[in-house]
C-alpha cells in the first residue's frame, strides 16, 4: 500500500499538467504512458467482470449488484476519468481518437440505465443479444477504438508499443467476441440438460420458463441456452472477430500479430475455464478456431497485393474457421467419457456449414474495406516530440 508521501509526489507530478488544452495537444511521454497503462488497467477490470458475468448469468438469478458488474463498474468508473482527462486537457488524444473514446463512453453510459429498465419492464433478459446489451458493446467498441488510435499514433516506436497495441486489439476482440459467449456456454448447458444435469439454479430455471409460460422442460431450456439461430455463431465470429484480427495485422504491421492477439484471448478464456468451474459455476465451450483464423490471416498477408490477399484471405479464413468449428465438436464427442470434465474445452456451439458463403462474403467486404483504409486514409505514426515537464512537476514515485 502507499505511503502518505507517495500520493503527495503522484499529486505533485499530475497537478501542473490539469490544464485546459485541444485535443491532440503535444504530450509529454511519461504523461502518455500513465494515461495509456490506466486504460489497460480499466480494460482489464471489464475484461474480468464481462468474463465472470456470463457465467454467473447462466447460473444465478440476475442482480444490479451482482458481484461481476460492481467490478465491471471498477473498470468503468477508470475509463470515465480517463476519457475526462483527455477530454479536458487535450493530453493523449487527437481528434479522432477523442471523439471516439467520448463517443463509445457515452454510449456506454446511456445503455447502463436503459438496460436496468429493460430488466425492471421485462424481467429476465434471455439473451445476450439483446437490444440494450448490444448498445453496451457497440459503446465498448467505440471507446476501445479511440483508445486503439490514440496509442497508435502517440506511442514511439519500439517493443512497448508493439505489445501494448496487441493488449488493446486482445481487448477489442474480447469485447466483440463477448455475445457469442452466450451459445458458448449454452451449448453446454443444453448438452448438461440432456444428461439429466443443470447448472442453473431452480430460482432462475422457473423464472426463465414463467416468463416464457412454459413448464421447465427442455424447449425452455433451448429457449434459454441457445435462443438465437444457429448460423448467427459462425457467421458473426468470421465477419466480425477476423476482422478485427485482419485489422490487428494491418496496424501492428508484424507476422505473427493477428495469431498473437486471438491466441491471448484465447488464453484468457482457457485460464479462466478452470478458476469458474471449479468454484461451482457453468462451463463454456472455448473459441480455439480463432487461433487457428488468426494465423490463416497472418499467411495471407504473405501476399503482396493487397485485393488478391484480401480475397485470398477470407477464402482461407472462413474455410479454416469452420473447419476447426467442426474439429472442435468431432473431438468433443471422441473424447467424450474419455477425458471426463474436459470435454466442455473442446466442445462447440452448432455449426450450419452452408452459412459459409455469407460468413466468407461479409469478410471479404471488411477485409477489402481495411485494406482501402489503411493504405489510403488509415492513421500514420507519429514520433511524440519530448515536451518539458510542466514547472513544478517531478517524475512519479
Amino acid at each position: 500500500m502507499k505511503s502518505p508521501a507517495s500520493f503527495k509526489r503522484a499529486a505533485a507530478w499530475a497537478l501542473p499538467y490539469w490544464t485546459r488544452g485541444q485535443a491532440g495537444r503535444e504530450t509529454p511521454q511519461d504523461l502518455f504512458r500513465v494515461l495509456y497503462f490506466g486504460w489497460l488497467v480499466a480494460l482489464t477490470l471489464k475484461l474480468l467482470g464481462s468474463a465472470w458475468d456470463v457465467s454467473w448469468h447462466f447460473k444465478w438469478l440476475r442482480d444490479d449488484l451482482a458481484p461481476p458488474h460492481l467490478l465491471n463498474s471498477a473498470g468503468t468508473a477508470i475509463a470515465v476519468a480517463l476519457t475526462l482527462i483527455h477530454g479536458y486537457t487535450g493530453y493523449g488524444a487527437d481528434k479522432a481518437a477523442l471523439r471516439l473514446i467520448q463517443w463509445g463512453t457515452g454510449i456506454f453510459l446511456i445503455a447502463v440505465p436503459l438496460d436496468l429498465i429493460n430488466h425492471r419492464v421485462n424481467g429476465l433478459d434471455i439473451t445476450s443479444w439483446s437490444p440494450s446489451h448490444i448498445m453496451l458493446y457497440v459503446g465498448t467498441f467505440f471507446m476501445i477504438a479511440g483508445v486503439i488510435r490514440g496509442w497508435f499514433m502517440g506511442a514511439p516506436p519500439g517493443r512497448e508499443r508493439t505489445v501494448v497495441l496487441g493488449a488493446f486489439f486482445a481487448f477489442f476482440l474480447e469485447n466483440v467476441h463477448f455475445p457469442e459467449q452466450h451459445q458458448e456456454y449454452g451449448i453446454l448447458s443444453i448438452g448438461a440438460w440432456d444428461n439429466h444435469v443443470t447448472y442453473a439454479e431452480p430460482i432462475l430455471l422457473r423464472f426463465a420458463a414463467d416468463q416464457m409460460e412454459r413448464p421447465v422442460d427442455r424447449e425452455m431450456m433451448m429457449g434459454f441456452t441457445l435462443p438465437v439461430p444457429d448460423a448467427l455463431y459462425p457467421v458473426y465470429a468470421v465477419v466480425v472477430g477476423l476482422s478485427v484480427l485482419v485489422v490487428a495485422r494491418l496496424l501492428i504491421g508484424r507476422f505473427g500479430a493477428a495469431t498473437l492477439v486471438a491466441a491471448a484471448y484465447v488464453g484468457f478464456r482457457t485460464v479462466i475455464w478452470p478458476l469458474l468451474t471449479f468454484t461451482g459455476f457453468p462451463p463454456s465451450a472455448v473459441p480455439f478456431f480463432l487461433v487457428v483464423a488468426g494465423l490463416v490471416v497472418d499467411l495471407a498477408f504473405l501476399v503482396r497485393v493487397p485485393a488478391v490477399r484480401a480475397v485470398l484471405g477470407a477464402a482461407a479464413g472462413t474455410a479454416a474457421a469452420y473447419a476447426a468449428l467442426a474439429v472442435q465438436s468431432t473431438v468433443m464427442g471422441a473424447v467424450y467419457g474419455v477425458l471426463k470434465g474436459q470435454e466442455e474445452l473442446l466442445g462447440a456451439p452448432p455449426l450450419v456449414p452452408s452459412s459459409a458463403v455469407w460468413a466468407g462474403l461479409g469478410l471479404l467486404a471488411v477485409w477489402l474495406a481495411a485494406e482501402w483504409a489503411t493504405r489510403r486514409r488509415g492513421p500514420r505514426m507519429v514520433e511524440t516530440p519530448a515536451v518539458p515537464t510542466p514547472a513544478g512537476a517531478a517524475a512519479p514515485g
